[in-house]
């Protein structure tokens, strides 16, 4: 067991020093200078060499690659993730402001697919066969197949401009006004739920009913089980292992739909800084904020790996 921690903890570091060193070579290797991208050098703009050389030194481009990336580990390590291009203020106050508004509608969207992904599976598996088993089935199918865009997009039409019961978008500060701030919420919650909704559904009821087809099964059913009894005493726990495996890999699938939901719903939060860093050329946020949702990633995987350590036995003894 502490051997098996142990080497996930040492892997997981492994992940984080490569994460970074992307991230910085990312920025460095793109085509062209930043400097003259950041300055908007074009056809009808040439910046001066001085101009140049002032973003350079600003961006510690005018080292060595080496020095370059020895002095960014260093500002990591003391948490300095450098200062925006735009607004001027340090990154890490900028993100840890976001990431806070992110986690708001992030948290809730993810209980809400697994949750409810998980409840559907388990119905989806008891009436196979049956009436809810092919509803169940198309809804997976449509959170597969549907783009968030588009469902982001169908959900302002529906409840905000044609019934009218929710706002199409905005953000209200939860502390001052809870009301407010749920009904600014529940959209963009629910749109960034629908499709780690339909994976974790369809993963649970595919393990559940490849489990249910086992010889302990059989067995357990020979000895005068209910039914009830053999799916939640003995099928769901052995069948819910790879269902974690998949909650754990959504959280991926979550940051990514971020970006579309924040600029569907207007909500600030880090998928939204992101694109606006982008349109401006603020290359220390896109690090910063491309940096934190990464290292998110790899912890968020990490809490996975333990938890399969205590939900598999057969892993705690390797």
């Amino acid at each position: 067991m502490n051997a098996a921690l142990l080497r996930r903890f040492l892997i997981t570091l492994v992940l984080l020093w490569l994460v970074t060193t992307v991230i910085f070579l990312f920025v460095r290797l793109l085509p062209g200078d930043p400097a003259n991208t950041i300055l908007g050098a074009g056809e009808q703009f040439q910046p001066s060499a001085e101009q140049v050389a002032t973003v350079r030194g600003r961006l510690d481009l005018d080292k060595p690659l080496l020095e370059q990336y020895t002095t960014y580990l260093g500002r990591l390590a003391q948490g300095d993730l450098g200062t925006s291009l735009t607004s001027g203020r340090p990154v890490a106050l900028d993100l840890g402001l976001r990431l806070g508004r992110t986690l708001q509608i992030m948290v809730p969207a993810l209980l809400l697919s697994s949750l409810l992904g998980i409840i559907l599976g388990v119905l989806a598996a008891r009436t196979r066969g049956g009436l809810f088993d092919p509803i169940l089935s198309l809804i997976g199918l449509l959170g597969f197949s549907v783009p968030v865009f588009v469902v982001g997009n169908l959900m302002v039409l529906v409840f905000a401009v044609e019934l009218g019961w929710l706002p199409s978008s905005g953000y209200a500060d939860i502390t001052q006004d809870p009301v407010r701030a749920l009904s600014y919420m529940a959209l963009p919650i629910v749109a960034l739920a629908l499709g780690p909704l339909a994976v974790t559904m369809r993963m649970t009821r595919t393990t559940i009913v490849e489990e249910l087809g086992l010889d302990y099964v059989r067995t357990a059913r020979a000895k005068g089980l209910r039914e009830r009894a053999v799916l939640y005493g003995h099928v769901l726990r052995n069948a819910l292992l790879p269902v974690v495996a998949v909650i754990g890999l959504q959280v991926g699938s979550a940051f990514a739909g971020l970006v579309v939901v924040e600029y569907i719903f207007n909500w600030p939060g880090l998928g939204r800084l992101l694109l606006t860093a982008i349109e401006g050329r603020d290359y220390p946020v896109i690090q910063g904020t491309v940096l934190l949702s990464s290292v998110l990633f790899v912890i968020v995987n990490l809490v996975t790996d333990i938890s399969y350590l205590f939900l598999n036995p057969r892993l705690r003894r390797s």
